[in-house]
């Protein structure tokens, strides 16, 4: 189907405006512009009950590891008691982005799921490239599980999910607790995830236009974020290309009709499916990469954040 009207809208202002592409620009240029787009794209944020900001060690430092809570009693049952958790990674193509850019997300996701939410800053590339945020996802992830009675958390209701490179993030740190012994992972929500280096998929090749994110994008990204191409075949680089997916917590993965990493996205919820993985797999129809974040203007991403967070909410009872 065409651009939903919203999103073509979304298209045209941006053309209009003359907005340069963030992979003509400099990391730290892309940065502010990134930060700045999606914050004037999320729509007013929603107040929560609490927000807290924690020092965690990390394998390369310290991080800074926000959590937001919802009101009392809000849990996926109703209960009072320990709430379960959500660690939740922003995207940026491992080279953008901050517990910012997640920032109205995780407010909308707590209070629609009734969990406390947790974001962190992992570390960035091209400065720090693969696998540094991989393991600095998984440190916050086994934080949680460590420190859950501190935090008022239920360490057997973690959850763990991400959008775009978090996708991608979230992915992998459900293979390293697979393989290395914990956190328990009860659910995994995927939001339009990279999940190949070396897709070569027929959305990679559909979407091309310059003032949406675009096959040059990806490879803008990749290019950041592998000091050496041959780390992408890696499965944490790469989950799509894991020996086995067998033993993964039960999934959620959203994709976009408009995004180059649609099929990838898609093939993966597949090899999940044909791994005995529970998985339940949505594409959502006229809209472009990174409308899950754009609640500010498109109702899309409204009914997206719904449904993961319906989805998350009857994992976590």
């Amino acid at each position: 189907m065409p651009l939903h009207p919203q999103a073509q809208a979304l298209r045209d202002r941006r053309a209009q405006a003359g907005t340069p592409p963030l992979y003509t620009l400099t990391p730290a240029q892309a940065r502010a512009a990134d930060l700045a787009d999606i914050r004037s794209a999320a729509g007013t944020p929603e107040p929560v009950a609490a927000v807290e900001e924690h020092r965690i060690p990390g394998p390369g430092g310290e991080l800074t590891l926000r959590l937001y809570r919802p009101g009392p009693a809000a849990g996926p049952d109703g209960a009072d008691g320990p709430l379960p958790a959500l660690l939740y990674l922003f995207g940026g193509g491992w080279t953008l982005g901050s517990p910012d850019t997640s920032d109205a997300i995780c407010r909308r996701l707590t209070n629609a799921v009734g969990c406390v939410t947790a974001s962190v800053g992992y570390r960035l590339a091209p400065e720090h490239p693969f696998p540094a945020a991989v393991h600095d996802c998984c440190a916050a992830a086994r934080w949680l599980a460590e420190h859950a009675a501190d935090l008022g958390i239920d360490p057997g209701r973690l959850a763990v999910g991400g959008d775009s490179a978090g996708g991608n993030l979230a992915a992998a740190l459900t293979l390293l607790a697979r393989d290395e012994g914990g956190p328990a992972l009860r659910h995994q929500l995927l939001v339009y995830p990279n999940t190949d280096h070396r897709a070569g998929a027929a959305s990679l090749d559909e979407h091309d236009d310059p003032v949406l994110f675009n096959r040059r994008s990806v490879a803008w990204y990749w290019g950041h974020y592998l000091a050496d191409p041959a780390d992408g075949d890696h499965p944490h680089a790469s989950p799509l290309r894991a020996p086995s997916l067998a033993g993964l917590p039960p999934a959620t993965v959203i994709t976009a009709e408009y995004d180059p990493l649609r099929d990838e996205g898609e093939r993966y919820a597949e090899a999940l499916r044909a791994a005995g993985v529970p998985v339940e797999a949505r594409r959502y129809d006229g809209v472009p990469h990174g409308f899950f974040a754009m609640t500010g203007v498109l109702d899309a991403a409204g009914d997206a954040q719904r449904y993961a967070a319906e989805r998350l909410r009857e994992a976590l009872r």
